[in-house]
């Protein structure tokens, strides 16, 4: 089946809910632009929303970095040319479930759909009271040679606020009866989150920011994993083969 024709029998099946919490672990930092200085008096201040000054996470951030960590993880990175390695632009996984950029090369529409993730109702009522959810952090630059210090303030989400997630993923019967899709739901998406809970979101995380988990409501409680329509599942493990002794040696 060429492109054309994929495009043509492509059906919409089914439309799944992802949705739960994500719980910031350690400080979590998505940078506003320059423009927004002024609003929190620092050089370095977080991403809000202008309209009543809370802080959120981008539903591009959340997306970019889940398919960063799965081109690593399946192998399908981006070439120079634009292209994807194994000629993945039409018959990738990564491509498929996350989209690619408009052009003559289609695999139909994208799969994924991410929401903007606003603070939780409990962080939300904490924010109008005026507790603190945020926290201004110093780092410094030491010069190697002459030990001078220059220290630079970032603002950063405080460890423990959660935000209410929502993740949509759409099923097309491309005359495999959605067979595809539904594969790549486990394989890509469910695994590229429970990768990202190993890395980290937004940046400066190799200093320490950014570690966070995905928890949902199962019962009374929360706990690590999602709702997918409703019902509580945990992510899946990720296969990492680990490296012999001779290996590390």
């Amino acid at each position: 089946m060429n492109e054309t024709d994929e495009r043509k029998n492509c059906r919409l099946k089914e439309i799944r809910k992802i949705n739960g919490q994500i719980e910031v672990v350690t400080g979590l930092r998505i940078g506003a632009n320059v423009e927004q200085m002024e609003i929190s008096g620092l050089d370095n201040p977080i991403l809000r929303n202008p309209s009543n000054k809370e802080p959120y996470i981008p539903g591009s951030s959340l997306k970019g970095k889940m398919r960063h960590l799965a081109e690593w993880y399946h192998s399908e990175l981006p070439l120079p040319s634009g292209d994807l390695v194994n000629n993945c632009m039409t018959n990738g996984k990564v491509a498929r479930v996350f989209g690619i950029a408009a052009g003559e090369k289609a695999i139909g529409p994208t799969r994924t759909i991410v929401r903007d993730a606003t603070l939780s109702k409990g962080d939300r009522e904490r924010f109008k009271q005026g507790e603190p959810i945020t926290e201004v952090k110093t780092e410094n630059s030491i010069n190697r040679l002459t030990a001078m210090a220059n220290p630079r303030p970032m603002e950063r989400v405080l460890p423990g606020v959660r935000f209410d997630f929502e993740i949509l993923y759409r099923i097309f019967d491309t005359d495999d009866g959605g067979k595809a899709d539904e594969e790549n739901f486990e394989e890509v998406l469910l695994t590229a989150m429970a990768l990202l809970e190993q890395d980290y979101l937004g940046s400066c995380g190799s200093r320490g920011c950014g570690q966070i988990r995905f928890i949902a409501k199962d019962g009374d409680s929360y706990k690590p994993g999602i709702l997918v329509n409703g019902i509580f599942r945990e992510l899946p493990p990720i296969k990492v083969a680990n490296p012999t002794t001779e290996q590390i040696a």
